[in-house]
């Protein structure tokens, strides 16, 4: 039985990621655990490692737990499937302390979020609190846009440079929804010079290719220095259902997920993120 949390704030953008989740482990049992987090001052996400304070008994509203009762009836509305069961809970904490606590607590293999929400016309971004959760807090975490529509994902884009050295238990995710979804996995490499892999990425990408035999997959190279257009061909060109990414690369993955100013890249708009930890 595999626990997976959703935090919610009763917006429709948690709704969006809940019933992507919900069709995305639908074949699977599954426990989802409702966390919603209710921050009782202003905290700064900056200093949520040091704020340990956390509550669930007072000055929990009435409205809040109303609301949290709503919205797990229509869940259970939404998508009713025997493997699946749900739990629920309100708590007074720092946004991402509540999280990793919970994690903890709950033994919680997979985390699913919504994506900042906006409009096709505007800016679209990835959420302080969910960025925050994706570089603070080392569970897997599938990060889904506000206006993405659920698609079994059959092709898996994996962008890398080979710097990061791909652990077999850091890619057991990923290797675990593509095993279950028959998906082939594109990995691919942007190269934004024309030097060649140094001996360092050479043996991660040998070795890349060996976690991954047992899977359909491919290796793509696209000479490109624009890495976010790249991408974004590279999603529209082989029809990619999921951007699959592994954390620990910084300077990589930031500029994939967060989106710079001024620049408007539809793959953020449409198309989930996984995010694998070590």
């Amino acid at each position: 039985m595999q626990h997976v949390l959703i935090p919610t704030d009763f917006s429709k953008n948690a709704w969006n990621a809940t019933t992507y989740a919900l069709l995305f482990f639908k074949n699977q049992k599954v426990v989802f655990h409702f966390l919603h987090i209710q921050i009782s001052r202003k905290i700064d996400e900056d200093h949520d490692l040091q704020n340990t304070e956390m509550s669930t008994k007072k000055n929990i509203s009435e409205e809040i737990k109303h609301s949290m009762k709503k919205w797990i009836q229509q869940v259970h509305t939404c998508c009713p499937n025997a493997k699946h069961t749900f739990k629920k809970q309100i708590v007074q904490t720092s946004f991402t302390e509540g999280i990793r606590a919970y994690i903890k607590d709950h033994n919680i293999e997979f985390i699913v979020m919504g994506a900042k929400g906006a409009s096709r016309a505007k800016e679209v971004s990835i959420g302080s609190r969910t960025g925050a959760v994706i570089t603070r807090i080392k569970c897997p975490i599938l990060v889904i846009p506000e206006a993405a529509n659920f698609k079994k994902p059959l092709q898996i884009g994996f962008p890398t440079d080979f710097n990061m050295l791909k652990k077999d238990r850091v890619l057991e995710t990923l290797l675990t929804i593509a095993d279950t979804n028959k998906s082939s996995i594109k990995v691919l490499r942007v190269a934004q010079n024309n030097k060649p892999l140094d001996d360092f990425q050479n043996k991660n990408r040998d070795h890349l290719k060996e976690i991954l035999k047992d899977i359909p997959h491919s290796f793509h190279l696209i000479e490109n220095k624009n890495l976010e257009n790249t991408i974004q061909s590279f999603v529209t060109t082989m029809q990619i259902d999921l951007l699959a990414m592994v954390a620990k690369n910084l300077n990589f993955y930031q500029r994939i997920l967060f989106k710079p100013q001024g620049r408007k890249i539809s793959y953020h708009i449409t198309t989930p993120f996984l995010i694998l930890h070590e």
